[in-house]
């Protein structure tokens, strides 16, 4: 096969650029516009966790200063503007914590309820279920509050938080023996994640009922906290002080 010549090379570069080069510059430029989509996507959303960010805080200086008037308004402009950022959660969580420093306690109840219902974020509705319970319970609403936390078997950081809340609620529907269960549960869960107080658990589990409780404790793994505490309630009997 014989070279093609200069000419013959020139002429066929020619060739193939009438044909094909109005594909080749359309996709060149459509790359371009992507790239500079994308950046400029990019940049924006960049701009706006800023400005959520920046919100957020003046939002925290409200709360820390106890202006419940404001607070509530950025809350609202937060939520407008951020609705589908984590800032929008954490800001209501703040709100409902500044209402029950200011003894309003439906208004932080109505926060979490909204809360729970709007977030995308499963995280966030299981934090905010949680502290709505609490707030029934100190409501003495504890029927509600075993309904906002829905059936047992929770899994992850969350099951034991809210087993011992739900055992708060048995205990105040006076229901014992749903209440060793649930404190139960949570010790046994905490022994693998530790995201409660496992010795206040202890202790409420060993304020109830000492007989059916001890055995309860040792199930959940604390055998030594169950004997002590259950020696403390045991009075010496007439022929123990005939000994002394």
């Amino acid at each position: 096969m014989t070279e093609l010549s200069e000419k013959e090379q020139i002429e066929q570069i020619r060739t193939w650029w009438s044909e094909y080069g109005n594909w080749v510059i359309g996709g060149v430029i459509v790359m371009a516009l992507g790239l500079f989509g994308f950046n400029h996507v990019k940049s924006g959303r960049v701009d706006a966790q800023y400005a959520a960010s920046a919100r957020y805080s003046e939002l925290t200086d409200l709360v820390v200063a106890g202006n419940v008037d404001e607070a509530e308004a950025l809350t609202g402009e937060i939520l407008s503007d951020f609705g589908n950022t984590a800032y929008a959660a954490q800001a209501q969580l703040a709100l409902a914590r500044l209402y029950m420093d200011k003894s309003r306690d439906e208004d932080a109840a109505n926060t979490l309820r909204d809360l729970a219902a709007r977030s995308g974020d499963e995280e966030f509705a299981q934090v905010a279920r949680l502290r709505l319970a609490k707030i029934l319970l100190y409501q003495d609403k504890a029927e509600e509050a075993l309904d906002v936390l829905g059936a047992a078997g929770n899994d992850g950081a969350f099951a034991a938080r809210y087993d011992e809340v739900r055992g708060d609620a048995y205990v105040a529907l006076d229901r014992l023996d749903e209440a060793r269960d649930a404190y139960t549960r949570a010790l046994g869960e905490a022994s693998r994640q530790p995201t409660i107080d496992t010795q206040f658990v202890q202790l409420k589990l060993l304020d109830l009922p000492i007989e059916e409780t001890v055995a309860a404790v040792e199930e959940a793994g604390q055998p030594g906290a169950a004997a002590e505490d259950a020696s403390d309630d045991v009075e010496p009997d007439a022929g123990d002080e005939a000994v002394e």
